[in-house]
């Protein structure tokens, strides 16, 4: 981050910056963050609560920190999510800037301004829209990137091909994910062209009134189960895109050849395509999700690979599809 930390300085005064990391991060990467003032949180999606932010508050405190302090997040999409968020309330708004660490935070995370916590096992219950000022990408992190947290973050790689990139879904399948990790340009060019179709969409609607509400493909009932059975968000969202597609298939007429391509796809990068898991307490869940309005769930299904559309399904429907998966 030594590069990294210089091209910032170009953009913010050292004195001005906080660094909000976490401590598997911080424990890799330690040196680079000397002669910084740096917040260490704990790592993992079960501390993404208000518990930590709380923390953060009491901490930036201590550092005096002012309207203008600027945090910067280094690390995955939890430490995006929750530096962007302690920065949005925070003396009701301070700067932000990102450093992404992993795949999934450089593909989606980090992009599109969403920062947020849970609320217990409820996902991203609690957050705001707010862009961050830049978004700095330093590949060098990847290379200390644990191989389960590759697998991770391509389940968002293998979502943006879905609803939107045919052709990124036909190169996914012509490779494998030993090829992204030992060849940095064809890596670079596949996050490239993971953030232009995210910002794109995010350009278009960012407070997800429309286009936005795609993103969601496969987490409806990813969320429902990833934080109770204390899943990667990867292995859930995967899961979760299986399901969509075979709803996809009741309700838009997918057809099933494409429902198996996709299904191949997430196990061709080492993806998980179904889980026991209980359907009712699943649906339970799903029913505090966002998306929801009035009596219905605006899910995202799939017309066909590459073009994806949000469907109101009334929750007494979507209760017996649940059940029948």
């Amino acid at each position: 981050m030594d590069g990294t930390m210089s091209a910032i300085g170009d953009i913010v005064h050292r004195d001005k910056i906080i660094i909000i990391t976490d401590a598997d991060v911080y424990g890799l990467h330690q040196d680079k963050f000397a002669g910084y003032s740096t917040i260490v949180i704990p790592a993992g999606e079960q501390y993404k609560q208000q518990a930590t932010v709380d923390s953060i508050m009491q901490q930036l405190i201590r550092y005096e920190a002012d309207r203008k302090t600027f945090i910067i997040g280094v690390g995955g999409g939890v430490v995006t999510d929750i530096a962007g968020y302690a920065a949005a309330v925070y003396m009701r708004g301070l700067s932000v800037g990102f450093v992404p660490t992993t795949i999934l935070a450089q593909t989606d995370a980090a992009v599109g301004g969403k920062n947020g916590i849970d609320v217990g096992i409820y996902k991203n219950l609690v957050g705001t829209i707010r862009q961050p000022e830049f978004i700095l990408y330093d590949y060098s992190f990847l290379q200390t990137l644990p191989w389960e947290q590759w697998v991770n973050g391509f389940a968002e790689v293998i979502k943006h091909a879905c609803i939107k990139d045919t052709h990124l879904f036909d190169f996914l399948e012509k490779h494998q994910l030993k090829d992204f990790r030992s060849n940095k340009s064809l890596l670079a060019e596949t996050i490239e062209r993971n953030v232009v179709i995210k910002s794109e969409i995010v350009e278009q609607d960012e407070f997800e009134q429309g286009e936005r509400k795609l993103l969601n493909f496969g987490h409806t009932l990813g969320h429902a189960i990833e934080n109770e059975y204390q899943l990667l968000h990867g292995h859930a969202i995967s899961i979760g895109m299986v399901a969509a597609a075979v709803i996809s298939e009741k309700i838009k007429g997918l057809p099933a050849s494409q429902t198996e391509r996709i299904s191949r796809l997430l196990q061709q990068y080492h993806l998980p395509i179904a889980m026991e898991y209980n359907k009712q307490q699943a649906f339970e869940v799903l029913k505090m999700d966002k998306k929801r309005s009035g009596q219905g769930m605006n899910f995202v299904l799939l017309e066909e690979i590459g073009k994806a559309t949000v469907t109101n399904i009334p929750m007494i429907q979507l209760e017996q599809i649940i059940q029948a998966l």
